[in-house]
C-alpha cells in the first residue's frame, strides 16, 4: 500500500461533470488500496472573478482581505469533490489549508510555506478516509487566511507529499505530461518521458507553465518523486497505465548515461526591460539601484551592467511584467536623483527565450548554435543570461514565436532520442 498525493488544476474541476471524473479516478486509486490524499484548485476561472469583484469594491485590494476572498475559490471545490466521493461510496473528508495547519508566513498573496501538521491527515488516512485539501492556501500564526501566489496548488501538494513522505504526487493537469516546448507554437514538439528536477526548475522559472517553480523547488530539496499526466484520459483508464503515463521528473543520477544536449524551449512574455543609463560606474551602485526594487517586493530577474566609460555605466534589469509600472515609480522616485542616473528608459515589449539541458554539461557549442539560428533569422538579442544548464537570451516579443520554432528545429528536438 502507497501514500500518494493527488493534485487536480482548475481545469480539471472545471465543471461538475469534471469533478465527477477526478471522484471516479481517485476512488480507483483508493480501492486499489492506496492511501490517497487530493490537493484542488480553485474552479477554472474562478479565482480570476473573485479578484475582479474584489477590485470592483476596492479598486487596490488590502491584500489580507484579498486573500480572504480568493482562499473561497478552494473552499467550494474541495467540498464538492468530497459530496462526489460520497456519491460513489468513498469514505472522504475535506479541509481548508488552516485545518490542516498549512503554516506559512504573513505575505498575503505570495506567503510561503512554513510548516505543516501532518498529524490529523495520517490519523484519517490511517481510518480508511479519502483527504480532500484545499490547495493554494494556508494560515499564519495568528491564524490569518493566506495565499501563495498564482500557482500555488502545486506547491501544496508537494508540500504535502513531503510532509506525509508520500511515495509520489501525481500532477493532474489538462496536458500530458512536460513538452520540449509548447505544442501550439511548435506542432511536432515531443512530450518527454522523464526530465531531471534541474532542468525542470529551469524551464519553470523560464517560463513554462506546466509546473509552479516552487512546487518544483520543494519537490527537488525534499527528494518528492513527481510525475505530470492528464486528468482528461478516460477516469476508468487500468491503474498500471496510469501510474506509467505522463512525465516522470527525477534526479540527473536516474537518468540516460548519454544525456540529450538540450532537454527543451522554454520562453516568456511575461518579462520587461528597465535601464538605467548613465549611472556612475562605482562600487555599490547595483545594491543602491536593486535594494529599493527589493524592499518594494519586486523579483528581478537578469541583469546587465556594461562596462563604464569615463566614469558612467548603463544598468539593465528584467522584472515580471505585471510588476513593471511599480518598478519604474520606484526608480524614478527614489533611485533616480538619488544615484544621478541620466533616465530611466523601460521596454515592456520584450520577451525571453531559453534552451535547456543538463547535457549542455558535456556538449560543446550550445551557444554558438543558438546565437547562429537567432541571428540567420533576423533576430537580435538584447541581453543574454547563462547557467550550467540553460542559455535564455531577451528579444522583441515580435519574434517569439519564430525564435522557439528555429530553436525547436536547430536543436532537432522533434526527433525521438535513440535507446
Amino acid at each position: 500500500m502507497s501514500l500518494i498525493v493527488h493534485k487536480y488544476g482548475g481545469t480539471s474541476v472545471g465543471s461538475a461533470e469534471r469533478i465527477k471524473n477526478v471522484a471516479r479516478r481517485v476512488a480507483k486509486w483508493s480501492r486499489a488500496g492506496h492511501k490517497i490524499v487530493v490537493v484542488v484548485s480553485a474552479m477554472s476561472g474562478e479565482t480570476n472573478r473573485l479578484i475582479d469583484l474584489a477590485k470592483q469594491v476596492q479598486p487596490a485590494p488590502d491584500p489580507r482581505e484579498l486573500d480572504v476572498v480568493a482562499a473561497t475559490g478552494e473552499q467550494v471545490t474541495i467540498g464538492l469533490l468530497a459530496m462526489a466521493l460520497k456519491a460513489i461510496g468513498v469514505r472522504a473528508k475535506s479541509y481548508t489549508g488552516g485545518q490542516v495547519r498549512v503554516l506559512t508566513d504573513s505575505a498575503y498573496t505570495k506567503a510561503r510555506i512554513v510548516a505543516i501538521n501532518a498529524t490529523k491527515l495520517h490519523a484519517d488516512l490511517d481510518s480508511g478516509q479519502v483527504i480532500v485539501v484545499a490547495g493554494f492556501q494556508g494560515e499564519d500564526e495568528i491564524g490569518n487566511i493566506t495565499t501563495l501566489g498564482r500557482g500555488g496548488s502545486d506547491t501544496s501538494a508537494v508540500a504535502l507529499a513531503a510532509a506525509l513522505a508520500a511515495d509520489e504526487c501525481l500532477i493532474y493537469t489538462d496536458v500530458d505530461g512536460v513538452y520540449t516546448t509548447d505544442p501550439r507554437i511548435v506542432p511536432e514538439a515531443r512530450r518527454l518521458h522523464t526530465v531531471t528536477f534541474e532542468e525542470m526548475l529551469e524551464m519553470a522559472s523560464l517560463g513554462s507553465k506546466v509546473l509552479q517553480i516552487r512546487s518544483v523547488e520543494f519537490a527537488g530539496k525534499y527528494r518528492v518523486r513527481l510525475r505530470v499526466l492528464s486528468s482528461l484520459t478516460d477516469p476508468d483508464l487500468p491503474l498500471e497505465v496510469e501510474a506509467a503515463s505522463g512525465t516522470l521528473i527525477t534526479f540527473e543520477e536516474d537518468t540516460h548515461m548519454e544525456q540529450a544536449a538540450i532537454s527543451g524551449i522554454a520562453f516568456t512574455r511575461d518579462e520587461a526591460k528597465i535601464t538605467l543609463s548613465s549611472v556612475p560606474d562605482r562600487p555599490g551602485i547595483a545594491y543602491q539601484i536593486l535594494g529599493p526594487i527589493a524592499d518594494a517586493n519586486i523579483d528581478v530577474d537578469m541583469i546587465i551592467q556594461n562596462t563604464g566609460v569615463d566614469g558612467m555605466t548603463d544598468f539593465s534589469f528584467t522584472v515580471h511584467r505585471s510588476e513593471y509600472a511599480k518598478a519604474l515609480d520606484v526608480l524614478n522616485e527614489r533611485v533616480k536623483a538619488h544615484i544621478g542616473a541620466h533616465a530611466v528608459i523601460g521596454d515592456a515589449k520584450i520577451c525571453k527565450v531559453s534552451v535547456v539541458g543538463i547535457g549542455m554539461r558535456s556538449h560543446v557549442g550550445i551557444a554558438s548554435t543558438m546565437f547562429r539560428t537567432l541571428s540567420e533569422e533576423g533576430i537580435n538579442i538584447q541581453m543574454i543570461s547563462t547557467s550550467e544548464i540553460k542559455i535564455s537570451c531577451v528579444v522583441e516579443d515580435k519574434y517569439m514565436e519564430l525564435a522557439v520554432r528555429a530553436l525547436h528545429k536547430a536543436f532537432g528536438l522533434e526527433q525521438q532520442p535513440s535507446d
